[in-house]
């Protein structure tokens, strides 16, 4: 189907704001998240080729201004060929002086994503497959809760959580008190056992000072995988602090908007580990970036968010690390994902393998 994929040209992009409520309400440093807002993309080409994408925008009250710049560059794509890099370069010159962080960001890494998955769906493959990987398990984590609800709570959550196969789990942290923090630690290491691996996140609410002494408390009790964004995701110098006088690794990347922003952290030894994310580091082709980026070094990338498309992203990076598992899109998809003994299987049809439920995107419509 190649020759199909080479004739494509974009005929509409429609996008569609929904609130989809949280199984497990997220209690975090930075606030609790109880609804999910999300902006459902389909760019719709010729021959009866769409692709699907979706962009988290954190709080209900950037729906509407990023759905509305996505229907304002409707006009502007129409009758462009279905071709990622180009699209990205004319989007990219459109916004430089306005800047491609933001809400922009956002747009434009949701464009990218679901040109992708049309290109993919165009040649029947998976997006994976596509890329020049294949559709394989990758190694997941459990992050659907354990938010700041305290040592008993997050015991049973934990519990939960690891049930289905999972051997690592993600607690958030950043009580009042640090002692909290080390105890809901200990409450969730008996709760699921030594063979699943912790990792913490504390959202950016500590200082620099603040995150070593908390980190050396929980170091001299006990081992995590990683301690993410102890402190402001912009604050490079005191990641690279923290890191130097830390034993247990240090990971950022979440907020890095594209890979200039992720080599200037590299460079600065921020961090012992990356995770960018699909929609701030600029979709599939930002992330290929970043992985070409983490390469030569042999740097560990985790996704964040996104677990449906990180998953193909994974597959192909050098220095794939773990997938971050959410299940915060899933009530507005066609069927939930295929999880086996901890790990993501990447679905072998084409495209990303996004199917919106039309039902239930009906029913969480926003405004």
């Amino acid at each position: 189907m190649s020759t199909l994929s080479s004739q494509l040209t974009i005929r509409a992009l429609r996008a569609r704001p929904v609130k989809v409520p949280m199984r497990r309400p997220l209690v975090t440093g930075g606030g609790t998240v109880a609804v999910v807002p999300l902006v459902l993309i389909d760019l719709e080409c010729d021959q009866g080729i769409t692709g699907a994408s979706y962009l988290f925008t954190y709080t209900p009250l950037a729906l509407e201004p990023v759905t509305r710049l996505l229907a304002s560059l409707a006009d502007l794509l129409r009758d462009d060929p279905l071709a990622p890099h180009d699209l990205e370069q004319k989007l990219q010159t459109r916004f430089r002086l306005l800047g491609l962080s933001g809400v922009v960001g956002m747009a434009l890494a949701g464009i990218d994503m679901a040109a992708w998955d049309a290109l993919a769906r165009a040649h029947g493959l998976p997006l994976v497959s596509l890329l020049g990987g294949r559709p394989r398990p990758v190694h997941a984590y459990n992050s659907c809760g354990l938010g700041l609800i305290g040592p008993d709570r997050a015991a049973a959550e934990a519990a939960e959580l690891a049930e289905p196969g999972f051997d690592a789990v993600k607690v958030r942290l950043g009580y009042p008190d640090p002692a909290t923090d080390l105890a809901v630690l200990r409450a969730v290491r008996s709760a699921v056992g030594p063979g699943v691996s912790l990792m913490t996140d504390y959202n950016q609410c500590l200082t620099a000072a603040e995150a070593l002494h908390r980190v050396h408390r929980i170091e001299a009790e006990m081992d995590l995988l990683w301690v993410e964004e102890p402190t402001r995701a912009d604050d490079d110098a005191g990641h690279a602090a923290i890191r130097r006088d830390a034993r247990t690794p240090i990971q950022i990347g979440e907020n890095w908007w594209g890979t200039h922003e992720m080599a200037r952290s590299l460079a600065a030894g921020a961090s012992d580990l990356g995770m960018p994310d699909a929609m701030k580091i600029g979709g599939v082709s930002g992330w290929l970036r970043a992985a070409a980026l983490a390469e030569p070094t042999g740097f560990p990338l985790s996704s964040h968010l996104f677990p449906e498309i990180s998953a193909h992203l994974l597959a192909v990076t050098p220095t794939a690390h773990w997938l971050e598992y959410v299940d915060w899109a899933e009530p507005i998809l066609q069927g939930p994902p295929k999880l086996e003994r901890g790990h993501y299987l990447i679905p072998d049809s084409p495209g990303v393998g996004l199917a919106w439920n039309e039902d239930a995107v009906t029913r969480y419509l926003a405004g």
